[in-house]
């Protein structure tokens, strides 16, 4: 194992025992690379690489300190690593989001508030029939984060935010060539809108699918 390896693994070793917590400071890198047996250098190539991954936070001055280690935070990583896609692999991407969102719709059916539905139908209202394909766009990625958002499951939330980046394009590619892109979308999503009204879950995961599908089908015959 590379030495820099071995000092990430041992950090993580500190914080997985809960020998250091989220919001802890990390000891001096002098008495840190002393009890686990590092050099200061690998230490320091360790704390940089966990730090880039959102593990740790160096403050100039103030010192290197665990962070909260929360989900959100922690996959943003997975965010910046999957714009890295190649048009190839879009369609695993939105296959990935075909498993998962529609689960998390119908897990919104039972906590979304009635306050939340009238702001997504506003939302929807507010792009009249017409909207462009930009604001078509921007309007499916809020539409979709707030129903993702009631689903109380935060890491859910985080994967699906993540996975939003390579299947933009897509979405803005069906929407410039697709003729009746615009109008479907809005159909597909009231109807979403509907279900969760409803409190139907099942009625809800069904839409989900079938928009996120619609997507992948289209995409997948122009491939």
């Amino acid at each position: 194992m590379a030495v820099t390896d071995e000092a990430i693994e041992k950090i993580k070793d500190m914080i997985v025992s809960g020998a250091l917590r989220p919001g802890d400071r990390l000891p001096k890198e002098s008495e840190l690379a002393a009890e686990l047996g590092l050099s200061r250098n690998s230490l320091r190539e360790a704390v940089r690489a966990l730090s880039l991954i959102r593990i740790l936070d160096v403050r100039q001055g103030d010192g290197t300190y665990v962070t909260s280690l929360d989900p959100q935070l922690l996959l943003e990583a997975m965010s910046f690593v999957v714009d890295f896609h190649r048009d190839d692999t879009v369609l695993e991407f939105l296959a990935v989001r075909r498993i998962l969102e529609p689960a998390a719709t119908a897990m919104a059916a039972a906590r979304i508030s009635e306050q939340q539905l009238d702001a997504l139908a506003a939302q929807l209202d507010a792009l009249g029939a017409a909207p462009s394909v930009e604001e078509l766009v921007a309007c499916d990625l809020e539409f979709h984060r707030g129903i993702v958002q009631s689903s109380g499951n935060s890491v859910l939330c985080s994967l699906l935010d993540g996975l939003s980046g390579p299947t933009t394009r897509a979405r803005i590619w069906r929407g410039l060539t697709q003729e009746d892109a615009v109008a479907r979308t809005l159909r597909e999503h009231r109807a979403i809108v509907a279900a969760l009204r409803d409190r139907d879950a099942e009625a809800a995961r069904s839409w989900a699918t079938v928009h996120i599908a619609s997507v992948e089908q289209w995409l997948r015959s122009s491939l």
